[in-house]
């Protein structure tokens, strides 16, 4: 079979910088990994505006004489941009710690409360560092009410920001949501001591997923356990060392710890291989012997673990992509209101039966949600789909038919405008989609992919992609992986947009079955 001509999507370009989608986490300071540098930057930013907002709200109280019986002085000095400079220089201060404290360093650095006093301790320090510049700038025209309200208010902000982004993602954690599966090397007592605590502590943000063992534990894997403990607690072996790469793409591997002892040549190469895979490498300290002497040591929980490979992740792009599927996703809903509520009288009173229709679609890295569309089908049609399989249009593990029986009256206009999957925006404000992405497949689907074909779950299913807007009509399933797959391994914002504005096109076309 051909090759998709992908020229009109792709701008031609060396393969060198070609970046792979792999979002694994939802969010700024992905589980256990260090941020990025424009990650950092933009906590910086949101450090800067909170000091900004409480000197503007101290001002404003002082101005409306709500400090005033604290202060009879102006809130501004005779020139207000001495009071701007004194906070510029407080800010600045404040970053300064805060980074030498590593609170811009991944949220698994040190406990809650242990940053709620970092960050107290930070704002007091700043705050010690400005009470001196301004006793010894002789800045006595400046309103201290003002001073110390904006510090009180620069510490509150800061730990209740702190807080709420925390409990945030411990809240998306415990759901199994923005987490890194985890596959650990290693089946001796301290891979299991690591196993137990990243199950044990969800909000970590990890997903243990299963051993390879070295190759001298092979024969020793049985002895590990008395009896009774081994039949409570078997081992989640995933295979071995040499199929370590069709694991990683099978259980949608994001890290890799290394806790046993493995010869220094055998971590190279996986960290050679780990940019091909797309993962990270970990191992445990006492391991290295000068493998990486220079590398930083970051803590997951309780254990502390050197990482030797990082792979680039596009956080500033994939939040970027979360902002524009929110922002059109509520744009469409409140702007399709009326169709949407037309929609759902008209199928009332076609067929009898229910409004929407869910069902089971596999999602990123293979887990399950329940996608919404409008019923266009009799209620009873996926029993009626295996009367229906000899008359399969599409290769492969799709089905699409002309003239589909099961198909309403009213779904035939739906499914024609594509006016059916309407619903899905919902699907995609709750995290589940995105508006550009892979089409969610069926379990059963799934069932037969072959090892190449789960790349494409790697990633948000979307409403539309590239399949759709390039080739519906196309009954190839090699041809409908392979632009899965492009789009995958040539992602952007830039793209996403085309593809969006050649969906309108598509839909008003009228080329949906």
């Amino acid at each position: 079979m051909a090759s998709p001509d992908l020229s009109h999507w792709f701008p031609a370009r060396s393969a060198d910088n070609f970046v792979e989608l792999r979002p694994r986490v939802g969010g700024i300071g992905p589980a256990g990994r260090s941020p990025s540098r424009t990650v950092t930057l933009l906590w910086m930013a949101v450090d800067i505006l909170t000091v900004v907002v409480a000197a503007a709200l101290a001002t404003h109280f002082r101005e409306t004489n709500v400090l005033s019986s604290f202060d009879n002085r102006a809130p501004m000095a005779a020139n207000p941009s001495s009071l701007l400079l004194y906070f510029a220089g407080f800010s600045l201060i404040l970053i300064l710690v805060s980074r030498a404290h590593g609170l811009y360093g991944p949220l698994q650095a040190f406990s809650g409360l242990r940053e709620q006093r970092l960050t107290v301790q930070t704002c007091f320090t700043a705050s010690l560092i400005l009470a001196g510049a301004l006793y010894f700038g002789r800045a006595d025209a400046i309103s201290r009410a003002v001073v110390i309200a904006t510090l009180v208010g620069t510490t509150l902000f800061l730990c209740l920001r702190r807080a709420a982004w925390r409990l945030t993602l411990y809240k998306r954690y415990e759901k199994g949501l923005d987490t890194r599966n985890v596959l650990v090397i290693g089946t001796g007592s301290l891979g299991l001591a690591i196993r137990s605590h990243l199950q044990r502590i969800r909000h970590l943000g990890f997903t243990f997923k299963g051993f390879v063992p070295m190759p001298h534990e092979g024969s020793e894997i049985g002895n590990l356990y008395p009896n009774s403990q081994a039949e409570e607690q078997p081992l989640e072996i995933l295979g071995s060392l040499q199929e370590l790469g069709d694991l990683i793409r099978r259980h949608f591997i994001d890290e890799i710890f290394v806790t046993g002892p493995c010869e220094r040549g055998v971590v190279k190469r996986l960290i050679a291989q780990a940019s091909v895979w797309g993962v990270d490498v970990r191992v445990v300290p006492d391991l290295y012997d000068g493998l990486a002497w220079s590398a930083p040591i970051e803590y997951v929980g309780q254990f502390p673990t050197m990482p030797l490979h990082r792979h680039h992740i596009p956080v500033v792009g994939l939040l970027t992509k979360r902002g524009m599927d929110i922002m059109v996703s509520v744009l469409a809903l409140v702007v399709l209101s009326p169709l949407i509520l037309f929609i759902i009288l008209a199928i009332r009173f076609d067929s009898p039966g229910p409004i929407f229709y869910g069902a089971e679609r596999i999602g990123r890295k293979g887990r399950t949600f329940r996608c919404w569309k409008f019923r266009t089908m009799v209620v009873n049609a996926d029993s009626l789909r295996e009367q229906l399989d000899h008359k399969n249009e599409r290769d492969g593990v799709l089905f699409k038919m002309t003239g589909d029986p099961r198909v309403t009256r009213i779904g035939r206009i739906l499914r024609k405008y594509s006016l059916d999957e309407l619903p899905q925006f919902l699907n995609v404000l709750a995290g589940h989609m995105s508006v550009v992405g892979p089409r969610p497949p069926l379990a059963g689907e799934v069932r037969l992919y072959e090892l190449r074909h789960l790349r494409r779950l790697e990633v948000l299913p979307g409403i539309t992609g590239l399949w759709q807007v390039q080739a519906r009509q196309d009954p190839s399933f090699d041809q409908y992986i392979s632009l899965d797959t492009a789009y995958i391994d040539n992602w952007s914002l830039w793209l996403d947009l085309k593809i969006m504005t050649r969906t309108v096109g598509v839909v008003l076309s009228g080329t949906g079955t």
